[in-house]
């Protein structure tokens, strides 16, 4: 994917004056492991910008969370989205703990952030990295490559409905998916502009048209519509029950995916364990008008059950730090940490659920040790 921009449009990031760009990256730990990777994205973070001495990030720690919501009532202070609009992006961990219902922790923090921003993309890129399996049999890298797009404000998690009647036998619970034309052109006409920028120009559309005849049929006749605008792209579509046993049996056969909320989510956890572990997901969520700070954060939640133990993965933070220099306009940043994150899991240095036994530390001290080689390589060259 390639729409990054050098700079927000909400007139939070500085240049200073030698000409280098600063960013403020607001830090939300949140939850779990969320905690231990976000520090550990921080680290690796802090370790590019010095070993390549071409931009500075300035970090803010925020402490929203699910401890906050059992002091305060509430996981947000009243003033949080005017906080977070200072900042060039949000890099944020996980939300959920085993005492806290999780749609009250769901909708409490992250959903609180990502809809009243416009954050309407949500962006995640799936293939299988260097040194790591796919449990898919003769699945190599390179035959699982894809990036899924997913309508990320309004759809099936656009928080209309209601219950009535509670307690009682005739009690009664609606939740309405919401399909707004503005909604479905604008992630429509962001997934075939990604899919344009890749080489492969082939764009998936998943729907559920023949069993929900409204907002998917909705649904297919907008991604029609802006199909007509993007000749040069292959379009498909797919029923989201049929695109799961593509997405086994057919790895290759697909490149740029489009789907709602709730398929989305779904499909691209999916994808996350056919590429080798949940551990190494990342997710964009993004304001494409850039009039708002995007959100990046791992996909793998707060699993509390490995929480303090030293054993999560790291990777997926870090891959999603890249993905967060790149949509600030740092590409070579991105590239570089990438390709010190393959040498890494080539090496054998991965956590247990790649099937290695590292522990965190150890996976982001090897990372830190490859920019620090890879950056003065690069060095040198210039």
């Amino acid at each position: 994917m390639s729409l990054a921009k050098p700079t927000s449009s909400n007139g939070s990031t500085s240049i200073v004056s030698s000409g280098r760009q600063s960013y403020k990256i607001a830090l939300i730990p949140g939850d779990g492991i969320g905690i231990e990777v976000i520090q550990e994205g921080k680290e690796v973070l802090q370790k590019l910008a010095t070993e390549l001495d071409t931009f500075d990030l300035d970090f803010k720690g925020f402490e929203w969370s699910s401890a906050y919501y059992k002091k305060h009532g509430k996981y947000l202070p009243d003033d949080a989205l005017a906080q977070v609009k200072k900042f060039d992006a949000i890099l944020f961990g996980a939300v959920g703990a085993p005492d806290v219902p999780d749609h009250i922790s769901l909708w409490g923090l992250r959903l609180a952030l990502c809809q009243p921003l416009q954050q309407y993309a949500n962006v995640r890129p799936t293939r299988i990295l260097r040194g790591t399996t796919s449990p898919l049999r003769n699945c190599k890298p390179g035959d699982l490559d894809w990036v899924i797009v997913r309508e990320n404000s309004e759809g099936e998690y656009a928080g209309h409905g209601g219950t009535s009647h509670t307690g009682q036998a005739w009690s009664v619970a609606t939740e309405v998916s919401i399909f707004t034309r503005h909604g479905v052109e604008r992630i429509m006409r962001f997934a075939f502009e990604t899919a344009r920028s890749r080489p492969r120009k082939k764009l998936t559309v998943v729907t559920k048209s023949n069993a929900q005849r409204n907002g998917m049929v909705f649904w297919d006749q907008v991604a029609s519509e802006v199909a007509l605008d993007f000749p040069d792209v292959e379009v498909d579509k797919m029923l989201v029950d049929a695109m799961t046993t593509r997405m086994v049996l057919k790895p290759e056969s697909i490149d740029t995916v489009v789907a709602t909320n709730l398929h989305a989510d779904i499909l691209s956890d999916l994808a996350a364990a056919l590429a080798g572990s949940i551990g190494i997901a990342p997710t964009s969520n993004l304001d494409p008008t850039r009039q708002n700070p995007s959100m990046f954060e791992p996909i793998h939640g707060s699993a509390f059950d490995i929480t303090g133990k030293g054993l999560a993965n790291p990777v997926a933070t870090f891959w999603t730090a890249a993905e967060m220099l790149r949509w600030l306009g740092q590409a070579e940043a991105a590239q570089l940490l990438m390709e010190a994150v393959e040498n890494v899991t080539e090496s054998g240095v991965k956590t247990a659920d790649l099937g290695g036994s590292s522990k965190t530390k150890e996976v982001t001290d090897a990372v830190c040790k490859e920019i620090h080689k890879l950056a003065r390589l690069a060095n040198e060259k210039k």
